[in-house]
């Protein structure tokens, strides 16, 4: 039976480490938490129209 491979830190493919899982250390803990506090994740795409999803809601 094949063995499970080790899980591996999604920023740098290092080992994962069991106290900042998925990641192996608190530095690609919060390399990654920048990147989503700072739109690095976004996906490309007009602005939403935040006062057409409000009527929408309404009409439902």
């Amino acid at each position: 039976m094949p063995s499970k491979s080790e899980p591996r830190c999604p920023k740098c493919g290092k080992k994962s480490s069991p106290d900042t899982r998925p990641f192996c250390s608190r530095g690609c803990k919060d390399r990654d938490l920048l990147n989503w506090l700072g739109d690095g994740y976004r996906i490309p795409g007009p602005p939403a129209d935040i006062e057409g999803l409000d009527s929408e809601e309404d009409q439902g």
